[in-house]
């Protein structure tokens, strides 16, 4: 018995695995699916994966992001936030949406352009996933050829940067080499929680440009 998409209902936290997926498969169920949608997708050498996030995952998600815009604006580095925008790539039978994703390195590339095509262009230069009710698996991302990837649990920050094709973790990041990121994005996120969001931002730029200035 064959189910249609619309029978299917994955509950906030949760997350769907199908296997048996074939790449057209999957790029005609993310064509139904649409943009407009509150879950996830991921996929990876037929194994289609569905998450729904929590609220939790949601403010962790945009509170990161914004700490990491606030490095690169304070630190004068161009970049280009795609959020939750869909990569895949047909050669590596592999697709993901990242919950935020940003090119920095890699901006100038793809500057302007409305879609991205990783036949030709390149991933995100870091990707960030929040884990606090599932962990992300590597497989996407490093199939993607993507360099960094953080992942949050909800206590703690995993900075991986890609090494010979296989994930690496790291106590610092390629991209904010002299900063303490493991331990200042965690002890900010908590801090929002109190403080507020624009109370923390002001902060972080603050403690940012003392760092800069020391470096």
């Amino acid at each position: 018995m064959l189910l249609e998409l619309n029978q299917l209902i994955v509950r906030a936290g949760h997350q769907l695995l199908i296997k048996d997926i074939s790449w057209s498969a999957y790029k005609r169920i993310l064509a139904e699916l649409g943009d407009n949608r509150s879950f996830r997708i991921g996929y990876s050498q037929g194994i289609l994966e569905i998450m729904a996030p929590l609220p939790e995952h949601e403010v962790a998600k945009v509170i990161i992001g914004d700490l990491v815009k606030v490095l690169l604006e304070e630190l004068d580095l161009e970049f280009w936030s795609l959020g939750s925008t869909t990569f895949d790539k047909e050669s590596m039978d592999a697709g993901v949406e990242p919950d935020d994703c940003f090119y920095i390195q890699n901006e100038a590339i793809i500057r302007g352009k409305d879609r991205i095509n990783l036949e030709i262009d390149p991933p995100p230069d870091l990707a960030i996933e929040i884990d606090i009710t599932s962990r992300t698996r590597f497989n996407n991302y490093q199939a993607l050829r993507v360099p960094e990837l953080w992942r949050w649990n909800g206590s703690k920050l995993e900075i991986n940067v890609l090494f010979d094709g296989k994930y690496v973790e790291s106590n610092t990041s390629s991209i904010f080499l002299n900063l303490p990121i493991c331990q200042v994005i965690p002890e900010y996120l908590m801090l929002s929680k109190t403080n507020g969001r624009n109370t923390t931002m002001k902060a972080f730029r603050a403690w940012t440009r003392q760092q800069i200035g020391a470096i």
